[in-house]
């Protein structure tokens, strides 16, 4: 989430006219929820939030039909098409050509690797000199892109950082504020399928191109092969799906490739469910263990495949699970306080990859970024017009269901239930600001996936987090 002052809108009260009345519908909600001026204030130090709302359990009570399906397979199979058919963030690279012309390899570069005009400290809070940020610029190599090459593909192996530029420095708007990596994107999973365009000027990174991101990746994260044995690769069945936070593969010595590799939440691996008993598997019986199969890189860099022991006591099932309420809090909950991570950096997630990966546990595919959720048209998307009345976007929240995607510029929440006929939200946040008990501004940094309120929230001292509500998304029909 962002913070930033910015002028009310044209024929709209101002000053202290507008933040009485906000502030008048906010002290309501917070009137509800039992914190006035002569209140406790909550043990949890959190606007809205008791110690009992802290489970999956107490927002699964409240539900009517907490079990029944919101979309069967059929109907999320159908929305998964209409994803890779009608939005642009989503790249189809099993079709790409067979041979890439310099023009796209360029665009798919640039569209990233921008140069930075704004100043950009490092981790000791020293400015990154202008020679170093035009060393990055370099190393893209853009005049090594040749006229046509042809089409290559690899496959990701361990947990691999999307970087913007091909480099592990960490870059930070602000001294002192390093949560924040402007160099880094996102994550890709083992297991994942790219299509490789592109070598950075020292060697050591690809430019690759997934279904859901274009960045760059060191190359030891990827291993080259094939299109047939790739796609054949994610489409093998039996599979299991890792339901947990994270599962992670035993560790094996004598096959360091598939060893304590992690899993993400919603992650599918082949399951060699008819292994022989007797039969070991890299040196170890699998009777505790589930025998599924791992891609890895050679020493050559190619592509490989082996098999690899997934506990039983790992939060896996042998089908996506089915799409619920129930089981949408409690696969959120499953993150409950765990760090923030903006881009997935500190190996963990940022808002977007939360919501993303709670829905990929169900077979639902979402965009990776928050301004691509938002507007994605293969969604049910309600759209809020700015000039949306504040008691409008009120009466529209009390409609939310369990599931519902909630999106303001820069962040996304995802509805777990009411209070008081009031919203919920569970998110990955840095913080949230509120007006205490004593209607002074607060701000809990809360950098983790938390549960909040929402109508109390603020996005600066006169305006409520509900009136910067873009649209909401809801995945069902």
């Amino acid at each position: 989430m962002r913070s930033a002052f910015r002028q009310p809108p044209a024929g709209r009260p101002s000053g202290a006219r507008r933040t009485a009345a906000l502030w008048s519908g906010t002290l309501a909600v917070a009137l509800t929820l039992g914190l006035t001026a002569q209140a406790r204030p909550p043990a949890t130090g959190v606007i809205g939030i008791e110690e009992g709302q802290l489970n999956a359990d107490y927002w699964v009570r409240q539900q009517t039909h907490p079990d029944t399906p919101i979309l069967d397979r059929a109907a999320i199979a159908a929305q998964n098409r209409r994803l890779r058919e009608l939005d642009p963030s989503v790249h189809d690279i099993e079709q790409l050509p067979a041979r890439l012309p310099r023009e796209q390899v360029r665009a798919w570069i640039q569209a990233l690797s921008q140069p930075r005009e704004e100043t950009l400290y490092d981790e000791r809070g020293d400015a990154v000199p202008a020679a170093t940020l035009q060393a990055l610029s370099d190393g893209l190599a853009l005049d090594a892109i040749p006229a046509q090459q042809p089409r290559r593909y690899g496959m990701v192996v361990r947990r691999a950082d999307l970087r913007t530029f091909p480099t592990r420095l960490r870059v930070f708007t602000s001294r002192g504020d390093t949560d924040i990596d402007r160099f880094q994107e996102s994550a890709l999973f083992p297991g994942t399928p790219v299509a490789i365009v592109h070598e950075s000027a020292d060697g050591r990174y690809w430019f690759v191109v997934s279904e859901l991101y274009a960045a760059w990746v060191e190359k030891d994260r990827i291993a080259e092969g094939e299109a047939g044995e790739i796609f054949a690769y994610v489409r093998k069945t039996p599979y299991r799906i890792v339901t947990g936070a994270t599962a992670r593969t035993v560790h094996t010595p004598e096959q360091p490739g598939v060893s304590d590799v992690q899993l993400e939440m919603g992650v599918r691996v082949p399951w060699l469910a008819d292994w022989p008993a007797q039969r070991e598997v890299n040196g170890q019986h699998h009777y505790a263990s589930h025998v599924i199969e791992l891609p890895y890189r050679d020493d050559a860099g190619r592509l490989k495949f082996s098999p690899a022991l997934l506990p039983r006591t790992a939060d896996t099932a042998s089908d996506y699970l089915p799409l619920t309420q129930a089981h949408l809090v409690r696969q959120g909950f499953k993150f409950f306080g765990e760090r923030y991570g903006w881009g997935h950096s500190y190996n963990t997630r940022d808002c977007s990859g939360f919501v993303s990966e709670i829905y990929r546990s169900f077979g639902v595919q979402l965009p990776r970024n928050t301004r691509d959720q938002a507007v994605s048209p293969a969604l049910n998307r309600i759209d809020l017009a700015d000039d949306l009345g504040h008691d409008d976007r009120l009466a529209l929240l009390k409609t939310l269901q369990v599931g519902d995607l909630i999106y303001i510029p820069g962040h996304v929440m995802m509805v777990v239930g009411h209070q008081d006929g009031w919203p919920y939200v569970i998110h990955d946040t840095t913080g949230i600001t509120f007006r205490d008990r004593t209607g002074e501004l607060a701000r809990v940094r809360l950098n983790g996936v938390s549960v909040t309120p929402l109508v109390p929230l603020l996005f600066d001292r006169e305006q409520p987090t509900v009136d910067r509500i873009t649209s909401i998304q809801r995945i069902r029909p």
